[in-house]
């Protein structure tokens, strides 16, 4: 079966209200949907998060330097086709944008095996359709939402109502005295689960970085964090690995790092005891994988970020998964799910995410609406 057609669409969704992170507002999330079509007719659907702002671009990326590698190829060659795009886009590629729009046709690809295969996604990469462990993803700075310390309290209460033990909140976002108050507040509505601690980059050093979680382990008391995620920017690798050595908490990172060199340089190091590669960023399915074997070949967990309604598949898949990041609908935060019919957005209950059982990645976009939030050409 050869591939006629590739269609991507650039989206941009709105925030639902201000909501901003350690190092940026954030207003709109972009993303790139791709189409595959075999000559059978069966369509395969892949898509990735293009940040707040590069949804055009890696639309350009698909059309203008990867589909042309893909087109009139074997859909069966997933593997094959990922080396020869990435080869040939060495000049332009290698980290980005690119990368970003190769995970989507890459996922794609796999959608598209799967569903002609008659089976879920996790099925066949060798998984079952068992529930996975899960915790609520949030935290977010929103000057709406009246003073932090309430407004993680409240947030950790709705997790609570929805089933959750385990939770994340941003840090560095605010003075470090600050975020304790915040970190003691969550600390406190939790109970007996597990809080974790995600920085997005905040910090300008070691130090800083050191000074913070410190500062954050004595606001949590006797509770253990369960990891402090993304602490310096992504390019400090050794910084990481230095950081590491000197906390009690686990560190956590990988999300904007992408491909099997850049996680080899990670795990060599010792920059983390849990590595957080996103399928939509790191080059797709097929890199993920790579990852995630990598990983657990060093004894090392894995916790991918966001896109829940891909990972439950590949977490599903493998032997060295620790948990699913979850975000509720009802946050506006993963906005994502706007763009998918009601009954195919994931599905939730105490603590663990459901591995959908339809044929691929279970996921069906509600036309109407990526339509009206389609960027223009």
């Amino acid at each position: 079966m050869t591939i006629t057609r590739i269609q991507a669409r650039a989206v941009g969704v709105p925030v639902d209200r201000p909501t901003r992170m350690s190092n940026r507002d954030l207003n709109f999330r972009h993303y790139v949907l791709v189409d595959i079509t075999d000559d059978s007719g069966v369509v395969g659907t892949g898509y990735t998060y293009a940040g707040t702002g590069g949804g055009r671009l890696a639309r350009c990326a698909v059309e203008d330097l990867l589909a042309p590698v893909y087109l009139g190829a074997d859909h069966d060659d997933v593997v094959g086709l990922w080396d020869r795009a990435y080869q040939e886009t060495l000049l332009e590629g290698r980290r980005g944008a690119v990368v970003r729009a190769l995970s989507a046709i890459d996922i794609a690809l796999w959608d598209l095996r799967a569903k002609k295969a008659g089976v879920p996604l996790v099925s066949l990469l060798g998984g079952a359709t068992t529930t996975l462990p899960a915790y609520a993803s949030g935290g977010y700075y929103r000057p709406d939402e009246g003073e932090w310390t309430d407004a993680v309290m409240r947030e950790i209460e709705f997790n609570r109502s929805q089933g959750f033990i385990d939770h994340k909140i941003k840090v560095g976002g605010l003075p470090i005295a600050q975020d304790a108050e915040r970190v003691a507040a969550a600390v406190a509505a939790i109970g007996d689960g597990r809080l974790a601690l995600d920085a997005n980059n905040a910090y300008r050093s070691v130090a800083e970085a050191r000074v913070a979680i410190e500062t954050f382990e004595r606001a949590a008391g006797d509770v253990p964090l369960w990891w402090f995620e993304e602490p310096l920017s992504p390019e400090a690798i050794s910084g990481h690995a230095e950081l590491a050595r000197a906390i009690r908490t686990p560190v956590a990172t990988g999300e904007i790092h992408q491909t099997r060199w850049e996680f080899r340089r990670l795990v060599e190091a010792g920059s983390a005891a849990v590595l957080q590669a996103d399928a939509g960023v790191c080059g797709g399915v097929t890199e993920w994988l790579r990852i995630a074997h990598l990983a657990d070949a060093f004894g090392l967990r894995m916790a991918p970020h966001w896109h829940h309604n891909l990972h439950v598949h590949l977490c599903g898949a493998i032997s060295n998964a620790l948990v699913v990041e979850y975000f509720a609908a009802e946050k506006g935060i993963y906005n994502f799910e706007k763009l998918l019919t009601a009954d195919s957005r994931l599905h939730y209950g105490d603590n663990r995410v459901v591995v959908p059982a339809k044929p691929g990645l279970g996921i069906e976009w509600d036309a109407e609406v990526v339509t009206k939030y389609e960027l223009a050409e």
